[in-house]
């Protein structure tokens, strides 16, 4: 759907995963959660995807789904060429190298029992990647890179601040040398300093190695920085894709409108009239039957609550899901102010 001069490392078409969430006596599943529910979006190689929404709205899930460590049911995850949800065990064994995974928290991600060496060392070891003495030097070099000293490497987990763990996460993935890394929420637990330095090791580490992260955040100021496009999940739907240009400074669907609308200010001293998005998020479990957020949209017309919408190209490159935007003669629509619509902010 994007990036037409770079080739993608990864296209997502369909992609499903329902979670059972009540059974009869006899076992039967009377309810399912929609967890991710037709989602669609590509990954340019050495680019970075940010998926942002909030809490629950399925974006882990789908980063998973990706990785196979929960099965999708149903879609085309193609990575390299390769549809990788056809692949049985064996056949994905060789994949897995290239796709890692930065976890999100760096206190439950590390084994306490192991030494940093031997959490690094067990990805080697699994791949039959080298000798002892050519892991040690591997693992020495990239804990060199990512700001562990070498030095350290036989101390426990415990031993380290939440900054420096995440640096141990991020050099497991990295001593694979993968093409993919998923990035779940990479500094959402560490300090506000921390994670800045974390953020340019991250951008520091593509630039070097090429690599294409998937990175999935609730924060939209680390999406911004680290993201080259973004895509705005909202109850297991994709809403909106764009340029992260063309996001920030031009969003389309209301949902995103007041996701950015609630970024803070950095003038401590600015008066901000912002919109507050009323009502609660419907559930996953008995989604509404057209838009999944004309439930708590200010632009909401009768045709939204009959009808999903199209995910479509409103403009150049911009996808969005909303009746707003019927096809792309609208491109120079503008969008209504939320202020006449919505409750401001006392």
């Amino acid at each position: 759907m994007h990036n037409k001069l770079t080739p993608n490392i990864l296209e997502v078409q369909g992609l499903k995963k329902y979670f059972p969430a009540r059974k009869n006596v006899f076992g039967r599943t009377l309810e399912w959660v929609h967890a991710v529910d037709d989602v669609s979006f590509s990954l340019a190689k050495g680019k970075t995807l940010g998926l942002v929404g909030e809490s629950g709205c399925g974006k882990s899930t789908t980063g998973r789904a990706i990785l196979r460590l929960i099965n999708a049911d149903e879609g085309q995850v193609v990575f390299e060429g390769n549809d990788i949800l056809k692949l049985d065990q064996n056949e994905m064994r060789p994949l897995r190298k290239d796709m890692q995974l930065i976890f999100q928290d760096p206190f439950a991600s590390l084994n306490p029992r192991l030494t940093v060496s031997e959490i690094i060392e067990e990805s080697l070891i699994v791949h039959n990647m080298g000798t002892p003495v050519e892991r040690r030097e591997n693992i020495e070099r990239v804990l060199e890179r990512v700001g562990i000293r070498p030095d350290m490497m036989d101390r426990y987990p415990h031993e380290f601040s939440g900054g420096q763990r995440q640096r141990i996460g991020i050099a497991r993935a990295l001593v694979l040398n993968p093409k993919l890394i998923v990035a779940d929420e990479p500094v959402s637990a560490l300090d506000v300093s921390i994670q800045a330095q974390v953020m340019n090791l991250m951008v520091e580490i593509q630039e070097e190695f090429g690599i294409s992260y998937l990175v999935i955040a609730h924060d939209l100021s680390v999406v911004e920085y680290l993201s080259d496009h973004v895509a705005v999940m909202y109850l297991g739907k994709l809403v909106e894709s764009a340029s992260d240009r063309d996001i920030y400074a031009s969003p389309k669907h209301p949902y995103t409108r007041f996701l950015l609308a609630s970024i803070p200010a950095l003038d401590p001293d600015a008066r901000i009239k912002r919109s507050l998005l009323e009502g609660e998020v419907p559930s996953p479990i008995s989604p509404p039957p057209g838009c999944r957020f004309e439930p708590r949209c200010p632009e909401r017309m009768e045709v939204c609550a009959r009808i999903t919408p199209e995910y479509k190209e409103a403009v150049d490159d911009h996808w969005v899901a909303c009746h707003l935007y019927v096809d792309k003669a609208m491109t120079n629509k503008q969008s209504a102010p939320m202020e006449k619509s919505a409750k401001p902010e006392n």
